[in-house]
């Protein structure tokens, strides 16, 4: 029964304020923690910048002989709680001198211009069109996604029409608009498939194989996305060199023509901003923290101040929960530079044990010296919790002088070679890349080829692993990497 209850106990046991601060603040990469501070100064009036009022020191300490009267109730808070007689509450701020204070950095601002859709808005009003049938392209516009397909059956389009707008508007009257759309550029824009979209591009090109790739999109499209180019070759009787002519002029189309015509604000290869710097000076590692916009904290003393005058009135009600309200916002504050403080640790700590462990790694880059590594090894190494050193791989990235790589990818699985020697699965990987980008295009290795190639390299790999692997490259299949 003991050993029950004192389980119970331990699963009811809540997180500190700043513990929680800490999870949530290790989560978030260098780019969302500048943001995450302006929010905390903007909530917190207690929080400033650094170089915000600066006072003399000394005005910035509560003693223990200038402490209030502590008693409020005799259930309330104590001032010898909340301060500690070492501790400078203004000191409680963030400093990382990883950068000059010299340095001048300017955000060079950028335009963004016309969005895929307006673009299309626009070729509309080119067209003359009556006022119901702009009404019913605009609708379908809207239909389309960024990669410029109208995945929606005109059915369905229709029956909202008739529910939203109390437009009744039947399936042809939609395509004839449907077909004037696709008469827009980019070719291929409100397609409804892929066959369809290379289909609107391959009309619009002047090529003496035009036809050839007309028809071979139109009949053999099935056997085209599987490459049987023999099939297709016997059924139409081509040549080889009309065959192979045909095929590069299909592979020139484009499969997602809306990605082509894209807001740069809607992309997903945003900007990457590294959480570490790792410089190689003559052979040395030095690793810190990219701490060049994030500015440094401190308590504001016009809030101390105010905590002391409300102290030693706090017996008044008004003052009382004037004294509590203060209190909380010091302390929210003081959890928060806390907070920020043990994240900086927590991330070179655990950025520090990845680079020992890949030490041989991190001088040149090279992948083949990657060695084996899980979040167990790093967590044993750093003396943190498994979960910890996840929170702090998870979307951080650092520039080395080889690159910026985020820290996942330093994290790899163990296999032994023959000889007994332990290799990283990454190493494999590099060598499955090197394999295939260096093969007969004609005739590509299949799996077994591979995980023979591997075996002779002292690689014991089974075929289903090397199958593994290469679909986690995104390698398609050795007949999906065929070319004529």
């Amino acid at each position: 029964m003991k050993q029950n209850l004192s389980l119970q106990q331990k699963l009811l046991q809540k997180l500190s304020p700043q513990q929680i601060q800490v999870i949530k603040l290790l989560e978030i990469p260098t780019l969302q923690l500048e943001q995450r501070i302006k929010k905390e100064l903007e909530e917190n009036p207690v929080l400033e910048l650094e170089n915000e009022g600066q006072e003399p020191e000394e005005d910035n300490e509560i003693r223990d002989d200038e402490a209030p009267d502590t008693d409020v109730d005799n259930d309330e808070f104590t001032f010898d709680d909340y301060y500690d007689e070492d501790e400078d509450i203004p000191s409680y701020k963030l400093n990382v001198n990883n950068y000059s204070k010299d340095d001048v950095y300017v955000d060079i601002p950028f335009s963004v211009g016309t969005s895929f859709h307006e673009f299309l808005y626009e070729q509309l009003g080119m067209v003359k069109l009556t006022e119901e049938q702009s009404q019913l392209a605009e609708y379908i516009i809207g239909n389309i996604d960024d990669d410029g397909y109208l995945r929606r059956e005109l059915l369905a389009i229709s029956d909202d029409m008739a529910f939203n707008l109390n437009m009744e508007v039947t399936e042809d009257e939609l395509y004839k608009i449907l077909k004037i759309i696709q008469g827009f550029d980019p070719p291929g824009v409100g397609a409804r498939d892929l066959q369809e979209c290379l289909l609107i591009q391959i009309k619009r090109k002047h090529s003496r194989v035009q036809h050839i790739a007309q028809k071979i999109l139109h009949d053999f499209f099935d056997e085209f996305t599987k490459k049987h180019y023999s099939k297709i070759q016997n059924r139409m009787e081509l040549s080889d060199k009309e065959l192979k002519d045909a095929i590069d002029l299909i592979l020139k189309l484009n499969p997602k023509p809306g990605s082509s015509y894209s807001n740069p604000l809607n992309k997903s290869n945003q900007h990457i901003v590294p959480d570490f710097i790792l410089e190689n000076i003559n052979g040395e590692l030095i690793l810190s923290l990219n701490q060049r916009n994030v500015p440094d904290l401190k308590i504001n003393n016009t809030y101390l101040e105010m905590l002391k005058a409300l102290g030693q009135n706090h017996k008044e009600k008004n003052k009382k929960e004037a004294l509590q309200f203060v209190k909380e916002k010091l302390d929210s504050a003081k959890w928060f530079i806390d907070a920020l403080q043990q994240r900086q640790t927590t991330l070179l700590i655990t950025m520090s044990e990845i680079i020992n462990l890949q030490h041989e790694y991190f001088q040149d880059g090279d992948e083949t010296k990657l060695r084996p590594m899980i979040l167990k090894d790093i967590a044993e190494r750093a003396n943190l919790d498994i979960s910890t050193i996840s929170r702090v791989s998870n979307s951080k990235y650092i520039q080395t002088h080889f690159g910026i790589y985020p820290l996942k990818y330093f994290f790899s699985e163990g296999l032994q070679k023959d000889d007994g020697e332990e290799v990283s699965s990454r190493e494999i990987k590099k060598i499955l890349q090197d394999c295939i980008g260096s093969e007969d295009k004609s005739k590509p290795l299949t799996d077994d080829k591979l995980a023979l190639i591997l075996k002779q390299k002292t690689y014991n790999i089974a075929r289903r692993t090397v199958a593994k692997y290469r679909e986690q490259l995104g390698i398609p299949v050795a007949r999906l990497r065929k070319e004529l």
